[in-house]
């Protein structure tokens, strides 16, 4: 690591501990050459997959759009943001541990649809009825006889 101060590069580790829930290294160092102390973080960098649409056209992954799609099926639901942002973490987490490449839309849906089951039932079906192209009344009556049968 180089110094920020005189641009040496030898510098040595005076103390480690974890920040951020865990997710970042804090270290301090100092410079052998100037003996002046710095902090750096160490961050693990995960990279999530590409998002293969149903045209085939490949897009990176993007959070925005999945907190939007979820936040317009849960409009005026009574979902705490907390539960919200944690099944967003846990989606991108399942996301990150297939180690794949390149994932298909769909796949993401199905993990939405799985994270907005446990959230919110009626958030589950406008997201479900807006995802899977509900054509008439029947198909929302199929999945509602689904979710009451479990």
């Amino acid at each position: 690591m180089r110094c920020p101060f005189c641009a040496t590069q030898d510098t040595r580790v005076v103390d480690s501990r974890l920040a951020s829930e865990g997710d970042q290294v804090r270290r301090r160092r100092e410079c052998a050459s100037c003996k002046e102390r710095f902090t750096t973080y160490e961050v693990a960098e995960l990279t999530l997959p590409k998002i293969i649409k149903r045209d085939g056209a490949r897009e990176s992954f993007n959070e925005k759009k999945l907190r939007a799609g979820m936040l317009r099926a849960l409009e005026k639901r009574p979902v705490s943001s907390e539960a919200i942002e944690a099944a967003i973490s846990r989606i991108k987490k399942s996301l990150t541990a297939m180690g794949d490449r390149d994932i298909a839309c769909d796949e993401v849906g199905e993990l939405v649809m799985k994270e907005l089951t446990v959230l919110d039932h009626v958030a589950f079906v406008r997201f479900a009825s807006v995802y899977r192209s509900f054509q008439d009344v029947n198909e929302f009556t199929e999945i509602i006889e689904k979710m009451q049968n479990k």
